[in-house]
């Protein structure tokens, strides 16, 4: 049987529509793969940077609580600094009310070595006076006795 010639036209063109449209198919096939793949690898891209965020982010947790212990170190420093620096004004304190009285010691040791001196040469002077009054005074005894002598002889 043989099939009419508009009929055969007609079967092929239909063969040739189909034939177009299995390779539309399948270029969209092969467009859908690859848009796939590059959306795939696009993902993969997406979890990396995912995973350096979450490294980051981390890390900037990690060094904010670095930086934390180091604020609470400088803060208790501070705190040993001012206690320090109120026992160091205490004990300069001290220090200067100790010279203050070293030099008062210094001084009313020196006005009563200066006393002592004083009372060292007025002794000295007694003492040579006292000795000059007894020299006088055994001298006049001696001549006291050399006159009582002679008298006593005289008569």
């Amino acid at each position: 049987m043989a099939l009419s010639s508009s009929f055969q036209e007609r079967l092929e063109q239909m063969e040739s529509t189909r034939n177009q449209r299995l390779s539309l198919l399948q270029a969209e096939k092969e467009l859908q793969t690859s848009k796939s793949q590059m959306l795939a690898s696009k993902l993969v891209n997406i979890r990396s940077m995912e995973q350096r965020c979450l490294v980051l982010v981390h890390k900037i947790a990690f060094q904010d609580f670095k930086i934390l212990a180091l604020k609470s170190e400088i803060e208790s420093l501070d705190a040993k600094y001012d206690a320090y620096s109120q026992i160091f004004r205490v004990l300069k304190s001290e220090v200067e009310e100790m010279e203050e009285m070293e030099k008062e010691k210094e001084r009313f040791y020196q006005v009563k070595g200066l006393d002592m001196k004083a009372f060292s040469e007025n002794v000295d002077k007694f003492v040579k006076e006292s000795r000059i009054q007894v020299k006088e005074l055994r001298n006049r005894m001696n001549g006291v006795r050399i006159s009582s002598s002679i008298l006593i002889w005289l008569i």
